[in-house]
């Protein structure tokens, strides 16, 4: 049970270790794209590919919806970013239940953005953790975890290593569920991961330099945090922090060079590679040949 690219590594390890897959479930195929067709997502067409059988309910809450569940009489449900509420009759309908692959260190960010709130509050180490799923928000016991550092990745990158470790946590914990008991989860370190708001991806250059740097991380490659100069939008996927002697002399959000340094609240940083609306991602001396951005903009919006 996935929608996301971040659960086609469990899908596909799980094919790979011969796993008997009897259904796969993942949220109905949405509008995308400029011509708003119907687009499938990443889970069915890796499911579709791999010749099982998809199904894309609106909602597991109905008696059908459940009775057509229980009838895959399986053992285990896998879930990995589904993104839809499991009743409690979906979650008993396995014999050992509904596992979760969830990308943080539980209990710290719970919920819908681990990945995106871990890199925006500057966390040095992420992971993932392998969870009995119970009614609440990410609450239930847990039977494994995988610990990585962030370093200076980008939400896009992040994701896919968590993906990668997640599969093959969870092929051990199948393999023998008796060596990884549950686990209750702590009560202290709980913190929450609420969905990110598009509003949240506009630089706010009023913060420090490393701050703007965690927002460009953490919203790279999608939705891409930007600015917005003369009603065009400009997304920053990358950029370095600049020296203390070039981040002098103007206030936050103003361009201070000819390499479009950009003032921040303590320090400056410089964009690496940016997107115009409609255009592909370049460089910045690239982007500067083609819109030149004086020194002196100042771009805080």
């Amino acid at each position: 049970m996935g929608t996301p690219d971040f659960a086609v590594p469990t899908l596909d390890a799980l094919v790979a270790a011969r796993h008997q897959v009897v259904a796969v479930y993942s949220q109905p195929p949405r509008p995308a794209g400029r011509g708003q067709q119907l687009q499938a997502s990443p889970v069915q067409l890796a499911a579709e590919a791999h010749g099982i059988a998809v199904h894309t309910p609106l909602s597991l809450k109905g008696a059908e919806e459940q009775a057509t569940f229980a009838a895959h009489d399986a053992d285990v449900a896998v879930v990995a970013a589904y993104g839809l509420i499991l009743p409690q009759a979906i979650l008993d309908a396995p014999r050992f239940g509904c596992l979760n692959v969830h990308g943080s260190l539980l209990p710290q960010w719970r919920g819908a953005a681990p990945v995106q709130r871990a890199i925006l509050a500057g966390d040095t180490m992420s992971g993932v953790t392998i969870m009995q799923m119970e009614l609440g928000l990410d609450t239930g016991p847990m039977r494994a975890m995988g610990a990585m550092p962030i370093g200076n990745l980008n939400a896009g990158d992040l994701t896919r290593d968590l993906a990668a470790m997640g599969a093959q946590l969870m092929l051990e914990v199948l393999a023998n569920l008796d060596a990884f008991p549950l686990v209750p989860q702590p009560d202290e370190d709980v913190s929450y991961a609420r969905k990110i708001d598009k509003a949240e991806s506009r630089l706010d250059f009023t913060q420090s330099a490393d701050a703007v740097m965690r927002q460009i991380r953490a919203f790279a490659p999608a939705p891409g945090a930007f600015f917005e100069l003369e009603g065009e939008r400009f997304r920053v996927l990358e950029a370095e922090p600049v020296e203390a002697h070039e981040a002098a002399g103007g206030a936050p959000g103003t361009v201070l060079d000819v390499h479009l340094t950009i003032a921040c609240g303590d320090g400056a940083l410089r964009p690496l590679l940016v997107q115009r609306a409609g255009k592909p991602a370049m460089d910045a001396p690239a982007l500067l040949r083609g819109r030149p951005i004086a020194a002196g903009t100042n771009l805080a919006g």
